[in-house]
């Protein structure tokens, strides 16, 4: 890890507890912290901790299988005799093939349904950071991560024009997927991603080898500003968590992808209390209704998890237009919702 990186996680352990990391990923963020200082962050889309953290796969991990149980079934299809036809079918439900198409599909309908710019259908993911899971779906490439964010993009196109958001600030953007979906087909749209040591050095490396140089606003060049204006920054920036209170200006939309549910309500509280005096046109949210699994029951969990009514109550100067977890959201096989919420500026 260079030392650019160490001053950050120096810089990081001055800041208020509602800047550090939450309950959820102090544990995470020391796994994170060790396996990208011993292994660096150039295959970071492989390295255990970010694949069960901010890497989200449809096939293993993602689906929840142990790699033990996924070896023995690949194993048992291979020996068979099974037909190529009847091979590619099991082979493509067990590598998440089958529900990358699925979500694909939704994609299209939508997109064809709303005959709007951007056309979000001419995305496709770049190969940075090694991804173990990548599908080829009509010669584009997508992760787990980038249909979530297209989704929920040609979700929010229903009850707005994409081409008059501006702006797009984000909270935990893991390793930085919805800023190259901005990069690629939102070409008048800044995209500013705020998020905590190490997860940051992630979506840096990532976003900075999308973007060109002048397109990218380097965290060592804002670090000492005390105020950080939105309409004077590039293309992309990354900021770390405490540097949203010196952002200045307005934003026209906020996202938060399943990352809020990993925090403890009154860190949410602050970000959106932050969002909320950046007069945000339009709040697109995607977390677990039900809310996260609790510490004293995991290993990984959250001393008290958010459900989906605490954003209403949180929002108050903000609507709900809706919300939806078929098709754009997901329902896990353990019957949880992982809910999209769409907010709008009671001022707009």
């Amino acid at each position: 890890m260079n030392i650019f990186y160490q001053e950050l996680l120096n810089e990081l352990e001055s800041q208020s507890t509602l800047y550090q990391p939450s309950v959820f990923w102090r544990e995470a963020s020391k796994l994170m912290i060790e396996e990208l200082s011993e292994k660096g962050v150039a295959h970071f889309r492989n390295l255990p901790s970010a694949l069960n953290f901010f890497v989200p796969t449809y096939g293993y991990p993602g689906n929840a299988l142990p790699e033990e149980t996924m070896h023995s079934l690949k194993k048992f299809v291979e020996s068979q005799g099974l037909s190529l036809k009847q091979q590619n079918y099991l082979n493509a439900f067990l590598s998440g093939y089958s529900a990358a198409l699925a979500d694909y599909r939704v994609l299209c309908a939508s997109e064809h349904a709303n005959n709007k710019s951007p056309d979000l259908l001419k995305f496709s993911e770049s190969e940075i950071g090694s991804p173990i899971e990548h599908f080829d779906i009509e010669g584009k490439q997508y992760s787990r991560s980038s249909l979530n964010y297209l989704l929920g993009l040609s979700f929010l196109k229903k009850y707005t024009d994409l081409e008059e958001i501006g702006s797009i600030l984000e909270i935990g953007g893991g390793f930085g997927t919805l800023g190259e979906i901005v990069y690629q087909t939102m070409p008048n749209t800044s995209y500013i991603n705020i998020d905590i040591p190490p997860t940051i050095f992630c979506s840096e490396y990532y976003l900075k080898n999308i973007v060109m140089q002048e397109n990218f606003s380097e965290y060592s060049q804002l670090k000492d500003n005390d105020e950080i204006f939105i309409d004077q920054l590039k293309k992309i920036t990354v900021l770390p968590s405490w540097k949203i209170e010196a952002l200045r200006g307005k934003i026209d939309l906020f996202v938060n992808f399943i990352s809020f549910q990993e925090m403890e309500p009154e860190i949410v509280k602050n970000y959106l209390d932050n969002i909320d005096r950046l007069k945000a046109k339009w709040i697109l949210l995607r977390n677990m209704r039900e809310g996260k699994q609790l510490r004293s029951q995991h290993r990984f969990g959250v001393d008290k998890p958010i459900f989906s009514e605490d954003y209403e109550h949180m929002l108050p100067n903000y609507q709900l237009v809706t919300k939806n977890v078929i098709p754009f959201g997901f329902k896990t096989a353990d019957g949880f919702h992982s809910e999209i919420m769409l907010f709008k500026s009671k001022e707009v």
